[in-house]
C-alpha cells in the first residue's frame, strides 16, 4: 500500500465527533481524524511491516498517521536518529505512548534512549524515556534485573516533577518494574519508600500510589506463585 492509499483511507473514515472527545483526554483536535486504536490495529494487519510507509506516513503529520507508523515500523530498521527526529514530534501522550511500546522498545537503542530522555526537560520527550522503562518491564521478558535497577536513579529525579505527564510516566516505570519479580518489587518498594520523604507533592502521589498496588495481595499473590 502506498502512502496515499493508507492516507485517503483514513480520511475516508474520519470522525469530527470522536475528535471532539479525544479533546476531552487533552488530544489536540489539530491534524486530528478522530480514528480508534482498534481500527488503527486492524489497518496495521492488513499493511504489515513497511519501514518506507511509515516514514511517509509519520511525514504526513496526522496524528493517527503517527500512530500508525509506530504499528507497521520495521523495529530492525529504525535508526538512532529516527527515533531522536520522532520523539522531538510528540505532541501528545498516546502518540508518545504507542511509540514506545509498538515501536522504539524493540529497537537496540531502548534501555540508552530511556536514560537519555528522561533527562530532558521537554514535557513529551521525558514522558517518553519513562514510558520506555515501563514498557521494557512488560515486555523484555529476557532482561535481567540489572537492566531496571539502572533506571532507578533516573526514576528517584523524575519523581518530583509536577507535569502530569511526566508524574503518570514515572509512576507507571514504578510499578511496572516493581511487578517484574519479587526481587525488583522489594526493591522498588524501597525506593518508592524513599520517594514518598521527599518534600514534593508529585513524589507523594507517585510513591503512595505504586506502594499501594506493588503491596497488594493480587500482585504478591501473582509474583509468588511466579517466583
Amino acid at each position: 500500500m502506498s502512502v496515499e492509499s493508507v492516507l485517503a483511507e483514513m480520511r475516508s473514515k474520519r470522525d469530527p465527533k470522536a475528535v471532539e472527545g479525544m479533546a476531552r483526554f487533552g488530544i489536540s483536535s489539530e491534524g486530528t481524524l478522530g480514528l480508534s486504536v482498534p481500527y488503527l490495529r486492524s489497518l496495521a494487519r492488513r499493511i504489515g511491516r513497511d519501514h518506507n510507509l511509515a516514514k511517509g506516513l509519520w511525514a504526513s503529520g496526522i496524528h493517527e498517521a503517527k500512530i500508525l507508523a509506530a504499528l507497521v515500523d520495521d523495529p530492525k530498521k529504525v535508526t538512532e536518529s529516527q527515533m531522536e527526529k520522532w520523539v522531538a514530534g510528540f505532541d501528545s501522550w498516546d502518540v508518545c505512548d504507542g511509540c514506545c511500546g509498538s515501536l522504539f522498545d524493540k529497537t537496540p537503542y531502548a534501555y540508552a534512549k530511556a536514560l537519555e530522555w528522561s533527562k530532558r526537560d521537554e514535557e513529551f520527550v521525558k514522558r517518553a524515556g519513562y514510558v520506555l522503562m515501563a514498557e521494557l518491564a512488560v515486555h523484555d521478558k529476557k532482561a535481567p534485573d540489572a537492566s531496571f535497577l539502572g533506571f532507578f536513579e533516573a526514576i528517584e529525579a523524575g519523581s518530583t516533577d509536577q507535569r502530569n505527564y511526566v508524574k503518570k510516566a514515572v509512576n507507571w516505570a514504578l510499578r511496572q518494574i516493581g511487578k517484574r519479580n519479587l526481587r525488583l518489587n522489594g526493591a522498588v518498594l524501597e525506593l518508592a519508600g524513599k520517594i514518598s520523604r521527599k518534600e514534593s507533592t508529585s513524589a507523594g502521589w507517585v510513591a503512595s500510589d505504586a506502594i499501594k498496588e506493588l503491596n497488594s495481595e493480587p500482585v504478591q499473590k501473582r509474583l509468588r506463585r511466579s517466583s
